[in-house]
Parts: C-alpha cells; sequence; structure tokens
C-alpha cells in the first residue's frame, strides 16, 4: 500500500532531485523558495509546506503529482514518455521563442535608433538654417 505522510514525500521529493541531478541549491531557485528554508525543509527542520509542493509541481510538470503525494504510478507522467528528455525538448522550445522574441525586438530597437539619428541629424539641419538667417 503507498505511503503518504510528510517523511515518505521529502524521500520521494529527494529521489527526483537525484534523478535529475538537480542541486537542492538549483532546486531552490528553480521553484522560488529560499535555499535555506528548501534545506530545513528536507531534511525535516522544518515541516514541509504545500507552497514548496505546490511549486515544484508547477515548475516541474513532468512531475506526476500522484507519484510524489502518493507513491502511485511512475516518476513522471506518460505524455512525457518518463524521461527528462521531453522536458529538455520542452525547455529547448522555449528557448528558441524566447530567441525569436529578441531578434525581434533587437531589429525594432535598431529601426528605433536609426529613426532617431536621422532625427537628430534633421533637428541639427534645421538649426544651422535658423542660424544662418
Amino acid at each position: 500500500m503507498p505511503i503518504c505522510n510528510k517523511e515518505s514525500i521529502l524521500l520521494r521529493i529527494n529521489e527526483f532531485r537525484q534523478y535529475s541531478a538537480i542541486s537542492k541549491s538549483t532546486l531552490a531557485a528553480s521553484i522560488g523558495v529560499e535555499q535555506t528554508t528548501l534545506n530545513n525543509q528536507l531534511i525535516g527542520k522544518r515541516g514541509l509546506s504545500l507552497d514548496t509542493v505546490l511549486a515544484l509541481l508547477s515548475t516541474f510538470s513532468e512531475l506526476s503529482s500522484e507519484w510524489l503525494l502518493r507513491d502511485r504510478g511512475d516518476m513522471f507522467l506518460k505524455k512525457y514518455d518518463g524521461s527528462l528528455e521531453a522536458s529538455n525538448l520542452k525547455m529547448a522550445e522555449r528557448i528558441e521563442k524566447l530567441i525569436g522574441t529578441i531578434e525581434t525586438m533587437q531589429e525594432s530597437i535598431d529601426l528605433k535608433n536609426q529613426t532617431i539619428a536621422d532625427m537628430s541629424e534633421r533637428i541639427k539641419q534645421l538649426e544651422s538654417q535658423l542660424k544662418s538667417k
């Protein structure tokens, strides 16, 4: 029968962390929890908070909540094929979209800088014309 208590959940969090090769500090930063807070929760010095569990499940969407909370099923959801490769692919897709967004923004910035340069030149011409009159 599956075990559902704080200690067993902590064991599964550590199992996930070790399987994924994620350090405690990286995990804390990833889920937005102070490193000391997470460490104290993982070693049992502080109670495991619901916020930490929810942040973990939200950040690592491939992680099965049934496995984490009730030790039922596999560590990863089936749509992720039980591996981090799908997660890495998803991350790569996000990075590609971000790069595309950055490139588009850079083009916009370059155009605006060119407009500013053209307008500055035009201002100088107009100032010159005013001085000569």
